[in-house]
């Protein structure tokens, strides 16, 4: 596989992925050079990851030392930056979310949609887990698709699921939802496990949404991502059979039904010498998923990110749409209706959108 050099816009908390892949897997990523604002900053990460840090994005743009530039900033600055970069001739793959509202959606579509290389780093498509589950959905064994449950990640990320589940375009969708409040006890953060005992607001998204034939049910908490006490869940339901989670059940015949179970095959485990990673995921002795990065020690959300930037470098060279402009407006248009039904309690419907065109 050919080498994938990117440059990488943002030095936070999510740019440390891209980081961690690169280290981890130096003979098939590099990052070729960064931006950050902050100069001390930027002095602090060429000290830790060894990459070139600029200050300024016009040196950025003009070093020209990789194929396509990584955009993770937060929502509120990012489409300026993507934009930018666009309209200087470089390829973009972009965190999500595109933009952080509907008007600066549509703003970003009509400035570089039709003409730009931008794609959408929507890393839950490419978790293993959930692409063994899509890879399941489209192989026929469930049937026709009809309704998709899914409580695995918030906004934009959980309605991508929903709708590459059930196999959606850019059709409209009236959308119900509420939210619902309950105490929890606090749990793990992004800086690590909880010091103290402390009860805090757990606060449940609930949402259908209704695309005439298929049916998209939501159910979030934020807690999710990181507590040990709140898991995630996914039913997908076909006219021939049923995924729930891991556990999968199909019509051989009328009569005859067949039961299987989705199984995480890792090395590392018991006596097994070969090193700690994920191999892939497996059903009933086919591969529904392999890692290609195997045997690096990654995360399944870094396993995910890596499929995005080969996905993105194969893109940039001639190849297919990922997870376009498009795909990733839709997503995000959808939650931000999402978010308005569940604070109104009145049902919601999509209007076609300009890159609904694509």
């Amino acid at each position: 596989m050919e080498k994938v050099v990117f440059g990488l816009v943002g030095g936070g908390w999510r740019a440390e992925f891209y980081l961690r892949i690169a280290r981890e897997l130096p003979e098939q990523f590099a990052v070729g050079a960064m931006f950050v604002r902050n100069k001390e900053k930027a002095e602090a990460l060429s000290r830790t990851w060894g990459v070139r840090v600029y200050t300024s994005i016009g040196d950025f743009i003009s070093a020209a030392s990789y194929s396509f530039a990584v955009v993770s900033l937060k929502k509120d600055i990012s489409t300026a930056y993507v934009i930018r970069l666009a309209e200087a001739g470089i390829p973009v793959l972009a965190e999500t979310p595109p933009a952080p509202e509907l008007v600066r959606l549509k703003e970003l579509w009509n400035r570089v949609g039709g003409s730009a290389k931008i794609q959408i780093a929507e890393q839950y498509l490419f978790q293993p887990m959930h692409a063994a589950r899509i890879a399941l959905a489209d192989s026929g064994r469930l049937g026709t698709v009809s309704q998709a449950q899914v409580s695995a990640a918030h906004g934009y990320h959980g309605i991508s699921l929903i709708r590459r589940l059930l196999g959606t375009g850019f059709g409209n969708v009236s959308i119900r939802a509420q939210q619902f409040r309950s105490a929890i006890i606090e749990g793990p953060q992004r800086s690590g496990p909880p010091s103290a005992e402390a009860r805090v607001q757990s606060v449940q998204t609930l949402a259908v949404l209704d695309f005439g034939d298929k049916l998209g049910v939501f159910d979030f908490t934020g807690d999710q991502y990181f507590s040990w006490i709140r898991g995630s869940r996914i039913l997908v339901r076909g006219d021939r059979g049923e995924l729930m989670n891991d556990d999968v059940s199909w019509l051989q015949a009328y009569d005859t039904p067949l039961f299987g179970k989705l199984r995480r095959i890792d090395a590392g485990h018991g006596g097994n010498l070969e090193g700690f990673y994920l191999k892939g995921i497996m059903m009933d002795g086919e591969w529904l998923y392999r890692n290609p990065f195997a045997p690096a020690r990654l995360s399944e959300d870094e396993i995910a990110v890596a499929e995005s930037l080969v996905r993105m470098q194969r893109h940039v060279g001639g190849g297919p749409s990922f997870y376009s402009l498009a795909e990733g407006s839709q997503d995000q248009y959808l939650a931000l209706l999402l978010e308005q039904a569940a604070e109104s309690g009145e049902t919601v419907v999509s209007q076609r959108q300009p890159w609904a065109a694509e």
